[in-house]
């Protein structure tokens, strides 16, 4: 392996037969599938999620946290599918699960796993907002997920890159510059087939592939969301990169959505109120 570089040793370990990655819990995975489908029933969502109790638990407890509070406590999944809505159940069930693969027990990757957890829960919650703030409140649970998944292929370099740390496949040295770069430059494609290897819905896909490309297209109003409150999080410091500098009113995505700089700030300060970031000194 010695002639080759760091970004080769990820694409072919992330090709490898052997590599194992429970990225996703099939449950969650299932119920994504199941609600491609125009025809699913509530029972159906209900049962595949009472497949696994440790699952169940956590979809009852993020179903009773602040981000997800009612008017009481719901007890059972069937509470939570009636109060919540089955899109997002299985979104919660999706989140639930992906929270526990942001664990590393190397101590530098655990730093990037953090500051990806954050900005991903920022992402899902700020697309989530922003689709109801913008006249798309049928496409909320939709921006959530696309918030929450356009940055799963750097969380799926960090494991493969945990895996040849601990296994000693290389003697590279590791940086927080060149692990950064090498997440940048392949995460998109990464991600990408990681989405479409668990066949999850192509509008998914597509936002993992596409978030961080220049974008023509007005049509794709997910893809405009989770572009325009990733682009947010930047400004605002939440995750691994902070470009104060970016002007988000003049971003093509805000003005395909017709977002005017006051919701623009809103959005700001929901993330860092949400989030507990400090707005910067004056």
């Amino acid at each position: 392996m010695e002639n080759k570089s760091f970004v080769d040793i990820i694409k072919e370990q992330s090709t490898a037969e052997d590599l194992q990655l429970p990225l996703f819990h099939p449950v969650a995975l299932k119920l994504q599938q199941v609600l491609k489908k125009s025809d699913f029933t509530i029972e159906s969502v209900i049962n595949l999620i009472m497949r696994d109790q440790a699952l169940a638990s956590q979809i009852l407890r993020i179903a009773n946290s602040a981000f997800f509070s009612g008017l009481s406590k719901v007890s059972t999944i069937h509470d939570a599918v009636i109060r919540l809505g089955a899109k997002q159940v299985a979104n919660i069930a999706m989140m639930a699960n992906l929270e526990e693969n942001y664990t590393f027990a190397i101590p530098e990757l655990r730093t990037f796993s953090q500051d990806l957890w954050k900005h991903a829960m920022g992402c899902a919650l700020g697309s989530r907002w922003l689709a109801e703030k913008t006249g798309y409140k049928n496409l909320a649970q939709e921006a959530f997920l696309g918030g929450l998944l356009h940055d799963i292929g750097k969380l799926f370099i960090l494991k493969v890159l945990e895996k040849i740390l601990v296994t000693k496949k290389t003697d590279l040295k590791f940086s927080k510059a060149l692990t950064l770069e090498i997440m940048e430059s392949v995460h998109r494609e990464s991600g990408y087939s990681l989405m479409q290897k668990w066949n999850l819905p192509e509008t998914y896909c597509v936002i993992v592939r596409d978030h961080n490309q220049e974008q023509s297209d007005s049509g794709n109003v997910l893809l405009s969301i989770v572009r325009l409150v990733d682009n947010t999080c930047r400004k605002i410091g939440l995750g691994l990169h902070h470009d104060p500098t970016i002007v988000l009113v003049a971003t093509f995505e805000a003005q395909v959505l017709g977002i005017k700089e006051i919701m623009l700030a809103e959005l700001e300060i929901m993330l860092e109120d949400t989030m507990g970031i400090a707005p910067p000194s004056q």
